[in-house]
């Protein structure tokens, strides 16, 4: 159905593909793999039209093809599912779905009765009561990716691009979409998946390519490998442990939070965090946990209940005393919260130091400089140029440059939400591995993730949400996938 030979990109002296070769085939699903930097998101910008590669040929069903635009590749049959939603936030779901493709009615005006029809379809294929009119802005990130997924279905793709389209879905939502994916793969679409949890890779693919430096290294029957074998090809070594937790000297209570409260999101939340301990918010999408943690760190307002820090009570709805008292929020979308895409790698960076890098209210190049060039080699981040806009960095590399701009904070509190969301797994173990460093350095931390292996491996302690409630706290030696899973469903007493 597809086929790619010998695909270069260069961005400067940056090699980003190098001689990749990639055949789909009509009613298969092939996963492409490899850490963040590995290529796959120059590779699928290049097969959405959004960049041309400098050199290799294209052929769809054995006929050469030239993707120089989006609209080219759409023309082509191949439909992208990005990883990160791309949409016009004041404009309706519908509006969203059909943008630059609205079915016309007569005098050639926009036909929305068939556009919010067609779009209810497209919802109940994916058997979700999503409303066509209401507009994006708001929509949390798993129904914005829903969106995007119904945008593809909507072009009857014949090469289905899905560039981790899960990373912010639930396990209902993840098996609702691998149900329309292999309903696609049946009915004859080429699907190239890509992912970094190898449990979808081996229940969804066939066959398993792996990029590593911009190069191709294997392409593989899934049936003939492990999740080992495919790690050691990605990295280049074997990855000793994914959650190297160390144990640690649990210190006095850091964190304090009694009754908060935001109607209707919320309710009676209380918990404790001492110096040392990485405490887990765990449950299902939507039970509230990233609601709790923005309304901690004083993003959002809550309606009754106290946050203290150190003893002392920290003011509501003040980010800026949430900081000074000695707080860092990593939030969930790094993209849209954590950093200004437009601005250098050495800026984002030191975004949260302004006024401590400055002298007499001017803030200096080299100041910056110097302190971005520390923290870019303490986290290994790999970028060009410090100076680099943000936006050509990787996923996993833009995730340690917002660690980096809170780290340098020194904060009392780390709050991560979603740490490892939509980043390799050798970046995941460099994450892992410097949270339970800083624990170990008596730093407090709160965990928010989706993950159960990665709440499991990590926590001290699980504290399970559901509905809004805090329902449940769970030691690491007593915590397994059953009795976080009961709690996250609304069972009592599973701990006990």
């Amino acid at each position: 159905m597809l086929s790619l030979e010998g695909v270069t990109k260069s961005y400067g002296a940056v090699a980003a593909l190098r001689g990749v070769d990639l055949d789909l085939y009509p009613g298969e699903a092939h996963a492409l793999v490899g850490e963040n930097g590995a290529g796959k998101s120059t590779l699928v910008k290049i097969l959405a039209g959004v960049h041309e590669p400098d050199g290799g040929s294209f052929r769809i069903a054995g006929q050469p093809v030239r993707l120089a635009s989006p609209a080219a590749a759409r023309d082509a049959g191949i439909a992208v599912i990005y990883q990160e939603p791309t949409l016009f936030p004041d404009l309706s779901v519908a509006e969203n779905i059909f943008m630059g493709r609205q079915p016309l009615a007569g005098l050639r005006r926009i036909d929305k009765a068939r556009m919010r029809e067609e779009s209810r379809a497209l919802f109940a294929r994916l058997g979700v009561p999503l409303d066509p009119d209401r507009p994006a802005r708001g929509l949390s990130i798993a129904d914005q990716q829903l969106v995007e997924i119904a945008k593809a279905m909507s072009l009857d793709a014949r090469v289905l691009v899905m560039d981790e389209p899960t990373a912010a879905l639930s396990g209902v939502e993840v098996e609702r979409l691998f149900a329309v994916a292999r309903s696609l793969r049946d009915s004859g679409a080429a699907v190239l998946f890509i992912s970094h949890r190898f449990d979808e890779v081996f229940s969804l693919c066939q066959r398993i390519t792996v990029m590593r430096d911009g190069a191709w290294v294997s392409s593989d029957a899934t049936s003939e490998l492990t999740v080992e074998a495919v790690v050691r090809r990605m990295v280049g070594r074997d990855v000793s442990t994914l959650f190297p937790k160390q144990d640690t000297e649990v210190r006095d209570t850091v964190l304090e939070v009694r009754g908060l409260t935001r109607r209707g999101v919320f309710e009676d939340v209380s918990f404790d965090v001492r110096g040392g301990e990485i405490v887990a918010l765990a449950g299902l999408v939507g039970a509230g946990r990233s609601e709790v943690v923005r309304a901690v760190f004083g993003v959002d307002r809550y309606d009754d209940g106290e946050v203290r820090v150190g003893g002392q009570p920290l003011p509501g709805a003040n980010p800026g005393a949430a900081m000074a008292a000695g707080l860092a929020l990593v939030p969930e979308d790094r993209r849209q919260q954590g950093l200004v895409m437009e601005l250098s790698v050495e800026r984002n960076m030191t975004l949260t130091r302004r006024w401590g890098l400055s002298r007499a209210g001017l803030l200096t190049g080299g100041a910056e400089r110097r302190t971005a060039a520390d923290w870019a080699k303490r986290l290994q981040v790999k970028t060009s140029a410090l100076t680099a806009p943000v936006s050509t960095l990787s996923g996993g590399n833009q995730q340690k440059v917002v660690l980096a701009k809170w780290l340098s904070t020194d904060p009392k509190v780390l709050i991560v939400d979603e740490p490892t969301r939509g980043i390799d797994v050798g970046t995941k173990a460099e994450v892992h591995r410097l949270l339970s460093q800083l624990a170990g350095e008596g730093m407090a931390v709160v965990m928010v993730s989706s993950e159960l292996p990665e709440v499991l491996g990590m926590a001290d302690r699980v504290l399970v949400m559901h509905e809004g409630r805090l329902v449940d706290e769970i030691q690491r030696d007593r915590a397994d996938e059953e009795s976080v899973m009961l709690a996250a469903t609304g069972q009592k007493g599973v701990s006990a």
